[in-house]
Protein backbone atom coordinates (compact mmCIF):
# COMPACT_ATOMS: atom_id res chain seq x y z
CA UNK A 1 0.00 0.00 0.00
CA UNK A 2 3.10 2.46 0.61
CA UNK A 3 4.24 1.83 -2.53
CA UNK A 4 0.69 2.71 -4.48
CA UNK A 5 0.54 5.90 -2.30
CA UNK A 6 4.56 7.09 -3.42
CA UNK A 7 3.01 6.12 -6.85
CA UNK A 8 0.30 8.03 -7.25
CA UNK A 9 2.23 11.28 -4.97
CA UNK A 10 4.71 10.95 -8.12
CA UNK A 11 1.89 10.85 -10.70
CA UNK A 12 0.03 13.81 -9.01
CA UNK A 13 3.94 15.27 -8.95
CA UNK A 14 4.33 15.27 -12.66
CA UNK A 15 1.03 16.75 -13.23
CA UNK A 16 1.43 19.61 -11.09
CA UNK A 17 4.64 20.06 -12.94
CA UNK A 18 3.05 19.94 -16.50
CA UNK A 19 0.17 22.23 -15.23
CA UNK A 20 2.27 25.01 -14.32
CA UNK A 21 4.82 25.04 -17.35
CA UNK A 22 1.77 25.18 -19.47
CA UNK A 23 0.49 28.19 -17.49
CA UNK A 24 3.74 30.20 -18.69
CA UNK A 25 5.15 32.48 -21.18
CA UNK A 26 8.49 30.95 -21.08
CA UNK A 27 9.16 27.81 -23.49
CA UNK A 28 9.43 27.33 -26.91
CA UNK A 29 6.95 28.83 -29.28
CA UNK A 30 6.27 28.27 -32.86
CA UNK A 31 5.67 31.14 -34.79
CA UNK A 32 2.53 31.25 -37.43
CA UNK A 33 2.52 34.43 -40.03
CA UNK A 34 -1.18 35.96 -39.98
CA UNK A 35 -1.52 36.84 -43.15
CA UNK A 36 -0.61 32.94 -44.24
CA UNK A 37 -1.37 30.92 -41.81
CA UNK A 38 2.10 29.28 -42.21
CA UNK A 39 4.60 28.08 -39.38
CA UNK A 40 7.91 30.52 -39.82
CA UNK A 41 9.64 29.50 -36.82
CA UNK A 42 10.63 28.39 -32.98
CA UNK A 43 11.47 31.33 -30.45
CA UNK A 44 12.66 30.54 -27.11
CA UNK A 45 11.46 32.60 -24.36
CA UNK A 46 13.34 33.08 -21.41
CA UNK A 47 13.40 35.31 -18.18
CA UNK A 48 16.62 36.94 -17.21
CA UNK A 49 16.56 39.06 -14.03
CA UNK A 50 13.02 39.77 -14.17
CA UNK A 51 12.29 40.23 -17.77
CA UNK A 52 11.60 38.24 -21.08
CA UNK A 53 13.44 37.69 -23.70
CA UNK A 54 13.46 35.50 -27.22
CA UNK A 55 15.51 34.12 -29.07
CA UNK A 56 14.82 32.20 -32.98
CA UNK A 57 16.08 28.73 -32.11
CA UNK A 58 14.96 26.96 -35.66
CA UNK A 59 13.48 28.27 -38.71
CA UNK A 60 10.80 26.24 -40.06
CA UNK A 61 10.15 27.77 -43.70
CA UNK A 62 11.34 25.81 -46.05
CA UNK A 63 14.63 27.15 -48.41
CA UNK A 64 14.94 29.76 -45.50
CA UNK A 65 17.09 28.06 -42.78
CA UNK A 66 20.24 29.54 -44.12
CA UNK A 67 18.59 32.76 -44.29
CA UNK A 68 20.76 36.33 -43.88
CA UNK A 69 19.32 39.71 -42.78
CA UNK A 70 20.34 41.70 -45.74
CA UNK A 71 17.64 44.26 -44.95
CA UNK A 72 19.15 44.57 -41.10
CA UNK A 73 21.70 47.80 -40.44
CA UNK A 74 24.73 47.81 -38.36
CA UNK A 75 25.96 44.41 -36.61
CA UNK A 76 23.00 43.03 -37.69
CA UNK A 77 23.63 43.49 -41.08
CA UNK A 78 24.34 39.90 -43.59
CA UNK A 79 23.80 38.16 -40.03
CA UNK A 80 22.51 34.54 -39.73
CA UNK A 81 18.33 35.15 -38.78
CA UNK A 82 19.13 31.69 -36.87
CA UNK A 83 19.90 33.03 -33.05
CA UNK A 84 18.85 36.58 -33.47
CA UNK A 85 17.17 38.14 -30.70
CA UNK A 86 13.55 38.50 -31.16
CA UNK A 87 12.41 40.12 -27.74
CA UNK A 88 14.37 42.15 -25.05
CA UNK A 89 14.24 43.03 -22.33
CA UNK A 90 10.23 43.53 -21.91
CA UNK A 91 8.41 44.06 -18.61
CA UNK A 92 5.59 42.29 -16.97
CA UNK A 93 2.87 44.19 -16.00
CA UNK A 94 0.07 43.92 -13.25
CA UNK A 95 -2.05 42.44 -15.61
CA UNK A 96 0.33 39.44 -16.26
CA UNK A 97 0.91 40.98 -20.11
CA UNK A 98 4.52 41.70 -21.04
CA UNK A 99 5.58 45.08 -22.23
CA UNK A 100 8.76 46.03 -24.11
CA UNK A 101 10.21 48.13 -26.84
CA UNK A 102 11.82 45.67 -28.78
CA UNK A 103 10.06 43.47 -31.05
CA UNK A 104 12.61 42.58 -34.02
CA UNK A 105 11.30 40.92 -37.22
CA UNK A 106 14.26 40.33 -39.33
CA UNK A 107 12.57 39.73 -42.87
CA UNK A 108 11.21 43.49 -42.88
CA UNK A 109 14.39 44.65 -40.83
CA UNK A 110 12.11 46.44 -38.42
CA UNK A 111 11.70 46.86 -34.67
CA UNK A 112 8.52 47.16 -33.05
CA UNK A 113 6.71 48.11 -29.59
CA UNK A 114 4.97 44.86 -27.96
CA UNK A 115 2.79 43.27 -26.21
CA UNK A 116 2.92 39.55 -25.26
CA UNK A 117 0.36 37.58 -23.09
CA UNK A 118 -1.12 34.06 -22.57
CA UNK A 119 -4.35 33.46 -24.69
CA UNK A 120 -7.26 33.13 -21.62
CA UNK A 121 -8.58 30.64 -23.70
CA UNK A 122 -6.00 28.03 -24.30
CA UNK A 123 -3.04 28.47 -22.40
CA UNK A 124 -0.92 27.08 -25.27
CA UNK A 125 -1.18 30.03 -27.35
CA UNK A 126 0.72 33.28 -26.46
CA UNK A 127 -0.58 36.37 -28.12
CA UNK A 128 2.28 38.41 -29.67
CA UNK A 129 1.06 41.87 -30.35
CA UNK A 130 3.92 44.48 -32.57
CA UNK A 131 3.10 48.28 -32.94
CA UNK A 132 4.36 50.67 -35.18
CA UNK A 133 3.01 54.27 -34.07
CA UNK A 134 -0.85 53.45 -33.37
CA UNK A 135 -0.94 50.52 -36.00
CA UNK A 136 -0.59 47.09 -34.60
CA UNK A 137 -0.57 43.58 -35.74
CA UNK A 138 -1.55 40.25 -33.49
CA UNK A 139 0.25 37.16 -34.48
CA UNK A 140 -0.97 33.80 -32.45
CA UNK A 141 2.23 31.51 -31.54
CA UNK A 142 1.40 28.16 -30.90
CA UNK A 143 3.40 26.25 -27.71
CA UNK A 144 6.05 23.16 -28.86
CA UNK A 145 5.60 20.57 -27.11
CA UNK A 146 8.96 19.25 -25.23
Amino acid sequence: MIKFGKEIAVVLFLLMVNLGQSQTVFGKWKTIDDRTGLPKGVIDIYEKDGLMYGRLIKVLEPGKEDMVCHKCEGDLKDKPVLGMMIIEAAEKNEDGEWKGKKLFDPEQAMTFRCKIWLNPDNKNELKVRGYLSFIYRTQTWIRVKE
